[in-house]
């Protein structure tokens, strides 16, 4: 429940470690939402209006204080083909449309569905974005690309240096940006002739404005960008959702996953209305605001309007940025983002586990889709995990000293996956006058083990023996007093008709 005081603490309760951890966010967004704007296909200031856009918002709105939202890969990689097909107008659209996707799932509860996402999905996740961050950057080394020569490879090579290296002199100022402002120094003094950010689009020298955007608002254009909202807006929650927990075990906090989805909708609506494109919450950014003293909202509403300032008042610097910069800065973003323990685990942790990993990985890979990869992974985990369970599902029985009774004894979950074990467990051709069937070890799930418990009594009288269900605890025997039929007339028919 909203308490007043409580969201007043998360502004106020953490100034001045939330203000200066705002500002090493807003200096290290800035070559991010560059590249990430490139990514999309869109000019630098799409990313960087979004990026303003959503920080502020979600720091207002969000459900998780001291978690950095803007403009990112997961969502711009799903962006390439409307922007190529259709147009920046459509991928406002789409964001627009997306951003009222995400406050519906919100509205509806939706993030507690998250606990459904197991760990080897969550690892496949980071590691499939990490991959496709990489790949987005092979353009930009293609030496076959206009302005692209074997110089760029060391200004990039130059900059990876630096990017690793300078942290170990200091981290008061994010080595990125350090990376930028060498890079850029040297090009200028030295004249070299690379790729630029100014050669991919002009970057703003004004503040954002209020637009509405120019599609046609026909079922036609519908048609066109709800793939593409929907894709955006789960991919987005996903992230945002799965960035979330992340913090929320550094901070020893939890934070309202539905009121997060609901303030990510906000931000990517008023987003899209204003020129920027869709984001989600940044777990690399949420990382570095969290290890320099970020808890509370303040740090994110500092770091959106801090790169806005940035980029407005300093906007012919930025354009003069070298790419090769931006590439390493992208290629560090993927080494740092790819879960590299993984691929160690492959040999210790369970052979389900790691199948579900590189199938959420490869499917991610291949479809360039995220939610696609993610869906593909929670399958399997489901799969895996109902096979496991089954396994640990056994029917034992003992006859009576006459011959004429027995007794089966029902241990471990009786669901769909373990319907054909315990039917395999029952000889209906014994001529008995007497059969138990003891499930007082058993928990009865689903239609599916209830149907089954329908057949295996009524086959069993069929042949003419009586049958007892014994020991059934509360829970099975509500389902099964619901849905059994065994003692209703006609039950054999009903259950063999279809």
């Amino acid at each position: 429940m909203f308490s007043l005081t409580t969201y007043k603490n998360e502004w106020l309760g953490n100034i001045r470690p939330d203000l200066l951890s705002g500002l090493v966010v807003a200096l290290a967004l800035i070559p991010e939402a560059i590249a990430f704007s490139i990514i999309a296909g869109v000019d630098p200031k799409v990313g960087l209006y979004a990026s303003f856009s959503i920080a502020v918002i979600t720091a207002i709105t969000g459900g998780r204080p001291g978690m950095i939202s803007a403009a990112t890969a997961a969502t711009a990689v799903l962006m390439i083909t409307l922007v190529r097909d259709h147009g920046l107008e459509y991928l406002l659209a789409a964001t627009v449309l997306a951003g009222l996707i995400q406050i519906g799932c919100g509205l509806a509860g939706l993030g507690r569905f998250m606990r459904f996402v197991s760990k080897s999905v969550m690892t496949g996740f980071v590691n499939a974005l990490a991959i496709l961050i990489f790949m987005a950057q092979l353009p930009e080394l293609d030496l076959s690309a206009p302005g692209v020569t074997w110089f760029t490879y060391v200004l990039v090579a130059a900059s990876l240096a630096i990017i690793y290296l300078f942290p170990r002199i200091t981290k008061a100022i994010p080595s990125p940006l350090v990376t930028i402002v060498v890079l850029t120094g040297l090009a200028m003094s030295f004249g070299w002739d690379v790729r630029t950010v100014g050669d991919m689009g002009a970057l703003p020298d004004t503040l954002p404005m209020f637009l509405i955007p120019d599609i046609p608002l026909t079922l036609e254009t519908l048609q066109i960008i709800l793939p593409y909202s929907i894709a955006v807006a789960i991919v987005g929650l996903l992230e945002s959702l799965m960035t979330q927990n992340l913090v929320d075990e550094l901070t020893d906090t939890r934070s309202n996953r539905n009121q997060e989805c609901i303030g990510q909708g906000l931000a990517n609506t008023a987003t899209g209305f204003i020129g920027g494109m869709a984001g989600c919450a940044m777990i690399g950014q949420s990382m570095i605001n969290v290890k320099s003293g970020g808890r509370g909202r303040l740090s994110s509403f500092t770091a959106g309007v801090a790169l806005l300032i940035l980029v407005v008042g300093l906007g012919d610097l930025v354009s003069r940025i070298p790419m090769p910069a931006l590439v390493a800065i992208m290629i560090m973003v993927s080494i740092g983002t790819f879960s590299w323990s993984s691929l160690a685990n492959l040999r210790t942790h369970p052979r389900s586990s790691s199948v579900v990993m590189l199938a959420t990985v490869a499917t991610v890979v291949w479809t360039h889709n995220l939610a696609i990869g993610v869906l593909v992974g929670v399958l399997l985990s489901g799969i895996f995990f109902a096979a496991k369970i089954a396994q640990l599902f056994r029917v034992t029985s003992t006859l009576s000293t006459d011959g004429r009774s027995r007794t089966y004894v029902v241990e471990g979950q009786m669901f769909y996956a373990s319907v054909e074990d315990f039917m395999a467990a029952f000889d209906f051709a014994e001529p008995l006058d007497h059969v138990t069937i003891d499930v007082r070890g058993a928990h009865i799930w689903d239609i599916s083990s209830v149907q089954a418990l329908d057949m295996a009594i009524l086959k069993f009288r069929r042949d003419g023996a009586q049958v007892q269900l014994i020991g059934m605890n509360a829970a099975s025997e509500t389902l099964v007093d619901r849905l059994a039929i065994h003692d209703k007339p006609g039950a054999l028919d009903k259950l063999t008709a279809h």
